[in-house]
């Protein structure tokens, strides 16, 4: 899909936590904070907060980056329009847990993907079963 007129979209943790680090930020990811920084929105499930913080959690204990560093970077990211869909909690029993068997995903790779579906908006993640799951789908990715 393409960038220029995107100012709504779903983007996984996947994507938010590759800014923090240098040895996993590409293109891709450079293009999505791009995005995400000019959109008008940038929806995200509830878990995507915790999602983010435990990455960074786990990042600081394996001595990857300073709690210094995962404060800095927590603050860059409040900064962006991610607006928490609260809504789907009342998904997550039925749609979120059917896309996960149907797709074979987790609970939680499923929950951007209902999101994305039930929203009508183009997905950015780094999960190849999770972009595989939303073509099947038919839902957008932003390449």
């Amino acid at each position: 899909m393409r960038g220029a007129a995107i100012k709504h979209f779903v983007i996984d943790a996947s994507v938010a936590v590759a800014w923090c680090f240098a040895d996993e930020t590409t293109g891709f990811t450079e293009k999505v904070l791009e995005l995400a920084s000019k959109a008008a929105e940038v929806c995200v499930p509830p878990l995507w907060p915790f999602e983010v913080a435990n990455a960074l959690l786990a990042a600081e204990r394996r001595k990857r980056i300073t709690a210094a560093q995962a404060t800095s970077f927590l603050s860059r990211i409040v900064g962006l329009p991610v607006v928490v869909e609260l809504q789907q909690v009342s998904r997550a029993h039925d749609q979120v847990l059917s896309l996960a068997r149907l797709h074979g995903l987790t609970v939680y790779d499923a929950a951007y993907l209902e999101l994305a579906m039930g929203r009508g908006l183009p997905l950015a993640t780094l999960d190849d079963r999770l972009k595989q799951a939303a073509i099947a789908a038919g839902t957008a990715l932003i390449a």
